[in-house]
């Protein structure tokens, strides 16, 4: 039996940039990109063709402060359940790390934060929505534990992949209906794409949910433009000649956009290349460079640049194509009549993917795909295919499987260091648009407030007047660990004492203005955010005592969090 008795709900009047009177509650959609870079927006400063989104801002907020989890299945335990990833159970990948090594620990086990599923101590936003009656669905990749399916935790309705981080985006057989026997849409030969039946089967659920005339919950959480990187050929047109420039100038040109349109400060400088993520790959490919840094382009023979730039423009056609997609459900919103009583978020999961040298690799398709199973393999060894002459057009279509190396998705984090997997900002840093016309009055502001995944649940609670509980079925749950982006709404403080993160040995707690973070096995580095985003002044040998009193909390916070004890293999070796 379920008990709620912790209520959670608050007020959503007062500010000048809520609407004058109190909302009624509104439907939520949370849209989720997977892998998209800070700057990969136009709204963001991007060259990539985001019509929609762009609009979307236009008709509501941008946070420049929002933050991830580091990678795909820690970001989605924490927007799914209001809690630091490890709590979640699911602090390294969907591999249960725990059961490698029984013994003491919370249920028997030695590392309770690494168990690879959500565990018996979280609740989902779905869960808690449906008592306060909501329906509920769920499109696109779940990724938070094989056999937690969305179903189990609180959506009514579920189309995509429930395991594995990606899919081969021309393949059907990929995706599953749940609950079984549901309807689902045929495709004929040579018409699937990914993108475009998660939105068909999304605009589906919409269409269902609108029939019991409640507030409703779908939450979209496409693949795009996670690798392998595809597109249509339309959504890519243009791409290859935009990106011969190379990724030096693509830097250059949108930080300045970033500084015109006021997302960053006019003295914000771009951060030297990042270093290339994998050596051992970097050096077998040949992409591996004298002083460790992505290479300048043009350092580099005209063939490979050719093929470089079409990976990137492929990838930039994954995105306009998520971007054509989202309209489609924006144009179903309007005209149903509910886009100005919907909260919308957008959002990406993490930084862009660097994985893992300059070159990019090439997957091999998967064999024998089965419903709801997406593609699991590893990529560390896979080696780089040269495309060139007439095999360069097919280059991102059926049959080939792409990646788009560390160099680009430097880029595509303009102007912040590093990628996923990382602690500083080109890892955690996420593009968030917020847009609820009838909840608020504010039109293409920007919200410097700093914000989480885990802030999504507490504003889902707030909005819905719903009540987050302490038990469910007979489990007691954890406290919910983020705080509300209602007050950011109107333009007020989220208080809070800090935010912290962990992932392969790499870590990060902001506090403030004040950032300590450090990759695995290295010293922390300390930076004056409000002064340095970018993270190239670092004051730690100068202020000792601060990453002392620092290193203490986030030592605290780790083991509060079930981040410690961690088993050996989910440190990464840098």
């Amino acid at each position: 039996m379920m008990r709620n008795v912790l209520l959670v709900a608050t007020a959503l009047a007062g500010g000048g940039a809520l609407a004058a009177a109190t909302p009624a509650r509104p439907n939520i959609l949370i849209i989720l990109a997977d892998d998209l870079g800070w700057s990969d927006l136009g709204c963001y400063g991007g060259e990539i063709r985001t019509p929609n989104l762009d609009a979307l801002a236009t008709g509501g907020l941008r946070f420049t402060q929002f933050y991830n989890s580091t990678r795909c299945c820690p970001s989605r335990a924490s927007l799914l359940t209001g809690l630091y990833p490890h709590q979640a159970g699911i602090g390294l990948m969907t591999s249960d790390q725990g059961a490698r090594f029984p013994g003491a620990g919370d249920q028997g086990e030695a590392f309770p934060g690494y168990r690879g599923a959500l565990n018996e101590r979280c609740v989902t936003i779905a869960q808690v929505l449906k008592p306060a009656g909501y329906r509920t669905a769920a499109v696109g990749k779940w990724h938070v534990g094989d056999r937690e399916l969305p179903t189990k935790r609180g959506f009514d309705d579920f189309y995509g992949f429930v395991s594995g981080y990606g899919v081969d985006s021309w393949e059907p057989r990929m995706m599953t209906r749940l609950p079984e026997g549901k309807p689902q849409r045929a495709y004929r030969p040579g018409e699937f794409f990914a993108t475009d039946a998660i939105t068909d089967h999304a605009l589906d659920f919409l269409a269902d949910l609108r029939k019991a005339g409640a507030p409703w919950l779908l939450y979209v959480a496409y693949q795009a433009p996670h690798f392998p990187v595809a597109s249509r050929k339309d959504d890519m047109a243009g791409y290859p000649e935009i990106y011969a420039q190379g990724w030096d100038a693509i830097r250059e040109q949108r930080l300045a956009r970033q500084k015109k349109i006021g997302l960053l400060p006019v003295d914000t400088p771009l951060t030297p290349r990042s270093k290339i993520p994998h050596v051992v790959a970097a050096t077998r490919m040949g992409s591996m460079t004298a002083d460790g840094a992505n290479p300048a382009w043009d350092s580099l023979p005209a063939e490979r640049r050719t093929d470089l730039a079409q990976r990137m423009a492929v990838y930039a056609g994954m995105v306009t194509g998520m971007d054509r997609n989202i309209g489609r459900l924006l144009a179903d919103l309007r005209a149903s009549g509910q886009l100005d009583h919907t909260l919308v978020f957008f959002l990406s999961d993490n930084g862009a993917c660097a994985e893992w040298e300059p070159f990019g690799f090439e997957m091999v398709a998967p064999p024998n795909p089965q419903p709801g199973h997406g593609i699991n393999q590893g990529t560390q060894a896979l080696p780089n295919k040269l495309y060139g002459g007439a095999e360069l057009a097919r280059l991102g279509g059926p049959g080939s499987f792409p990646s788009y190396g560390s160099a680009w998705a430097n880029a595509c984090n303009t102007p912040w260091r590093l990628y996923k997997h990382y602690g500083h900002e080109g890892g955690i840093g996420t593009p968030l648009i917020a847009h609820w016309p009838a909840g608020v009055s504010a039109k293409g502001e920007f919200r410097a407030q700093p914000g989480h995944l885990i802030d999504l649940m507490a504003t889902c609670v707030a909005v819905a007047g719903a009540s987050y509980p302490s038990e469910w079925n007979g489990n007691k749950i954890l406290p919910c660990e983020g705080r509300s982006l209602v007050p950011a709404f109107a333009n007020k403080p989220i208080e809070r004492e800090f935010l912290a993160w962990e992932h392969e040995g790499n870590r990060a707690m902001r506090e403030g203005k004040w950032k300590l973070v450090s990759l695995a096995g290295s010293a922390w580095e300390l930076y004056d955010i409000d002064r340095d985003r970018v993270e190239m002044n670092n004051l730690a040998v100068a202020q000792p005592e601060r990453v002392t009193e620092m290193s203490a909390r986030w030592e605290a916070w780790a083991r509060r969090t079930k981040v410690l004890p961690r088993p050996d293999n989910a440190a990464k070796k840098q």
